[in-house]
């Protein structure tokens, strides 16, 4: 595993805001990302997401022999992968050192805390026995992975149906799921890790770390609990000492994330369980939201508007005039002729009109006289791409 390259500035920019109980993502020191559970189609198949990092778990059986040093009990097995999708630090084709502590852990979790009842995997004492494998990928890493895993392994194995089987003699008979329904795993409890990080050797506390915190923390203490307040696993890692106070606290702040945690899990099984039951449609598909221009609807929420008057009127500089106190005032008209009049501002027409006017001509003996005659017509010619010209057309008389 590779690791990922943080300057100075980056490390003294988390470490000043956790000093001012800050946090770059707007949670508080103790506060947990949102968690989200979804089940796909197949029995065992979970996938969950915490914050950004998201972890996709499958469960699996097949009939083997059962170990000679426990010939009635079945077998529980985990196998991590980190692959470069998740993130560029894993390397791809061999297994680093963080998807071992990963495993180690979840079988001290689960299989050491005897959350799953290994000896009601037994088919035939001695011979036959039924074998767990639980394979999970981490599909993105933003740090705290191993909550995020710990939560997918439960949820898929609370999850999970193994076939039913039938033995007669030395006989055994693996039913389908049409002939006969699948038996569920006996789960006793639901162990969930919730991970704490100390800064500045111990002196300050953080809860579900994302990954730039990780990269500036100088240790973190997992806590793996049930809701009985069962301590199932305890890892402590880095270059600190911590004191009886410290390890106190952080089991009592565990107690109310590991609570929280489960109410999720068991919700969302309950959801999963009622969509089957009831043929409505379930699966991934079901539940990721659509991409629909309603996809981003909140919900209605009061606004306080006490003060918006008084903050518009002194933005404004004065108060906005009422119907009252506006006085409506009626446009002058003015007659300009037989039939003809104007409203408001504006001068007499000056366009031309088809009429007949009348024009003053003086004839050879000097009399003057008004001969009547049409109106100058006026050509606009566009021939040329600078501003139209106009040309005056004069009659013979008029010359």
């Amino acid at each position: 595993m590779k690791s990922a390259k943080t300057s100075n500035i980056e490390k003294d920019f988390v470490l000043n805001c956790i000093k001012k109980s800050k946090r770059l993502d707007g949670r508080q020191p103790y506060d947990i990302r949102h968690i989200r559970v979804s089940f796909g189609k197949d029995r065992g198949c979970c996938q969950v997401q915490l914050g950004d990092t998201r972890v996709l778990c499958q469960v699996s059986c097949e009939i083997v022999e059962p170990r000679q040093n426990r010939p009635t009990e079945g077998g529980i097995y985990f196998n991590v992968e980190l692959s470069p999708m998740a993130s560029p630090t894993f390397e791809p084709g061999r297994q680093s050192e963080f998807a071992v502590e990963i495993t180690r852990l979840l079988e001290r979790t689960v299989r050491d805390s005897r959350a799953i009842d290994t000896e009601s995997l037994c088919i035939i004492a001695g011979e036959k026995v039924w074998e767990i494998r639980v394979d999970v990928h981490v599909l993105n890493h933003d740090g705290n992975i191993i909550d995020c895993v710990s939560m997918a392994a439960i949820s898929a194995l609370s999850h999970f149906r193994r076939p039913d089987v039938s033995v007669v003699g030395e006989d055994v008979q693996v039913h389908s799921p049409e002939d006969k329904d699948p038996v569920p795993l006996s789960v006793h409890h639901l162990p969930v890790s919730v991970t704490f990080t100390y800064f500045d050797q111990g002196k300050y506390l953080l809860v579900d770390p994302t990954d730039l915190e990780e990269r500036v923390m100088d240790g973190n203490m997992i806590i793996t609990m049930n809701i009985h307040r069962e301590i199932c696993a305890l890892q402590m890692s880095g270059d600190m000492l911590l004191v009886k106070d410290q390890i106190m606290r952080c089991t009592q702040i565990a107690v109310v994330k590991v609570t929280e945690i489960v109410d999720v899990i068991k919700k969302a099984l309950e959801n999963d369980k009622l969509a089957r039951s009831s043929g409505e449609k379930f699966g991934f598909a079901e539940s990721f939201s659509r991409q629909k221009i309603t996809n981003f609807l909140k919900e209605e929420s009061e606004v306080d508007i006490q003060n918006v008057k008084e903050t518009v009127s002194e933005k404004l500089g004065q108060e906005i005039p009422t119907a009252k106190q506006t006085k409506q005032t009626s446009p002058d008209v003015t007659i300009l002729g037989t039939g003809t009049a104007q409203v408001g501002e504006g001068g007499q027409n000056t366009w031309f009109t088809d009429d007949v006017i009348e024009v003053p001509v003086t004839n050879k003996e000097g009399k003057v006289r008004k001969k009547k005659n049409k109106k100058k017509e006026i050509q606009t010619r566009a021939d040329s791409d600078s501003e139209e010209e106009e040309t005056i057309v004069l009659d013979q008389d008029n010359i």
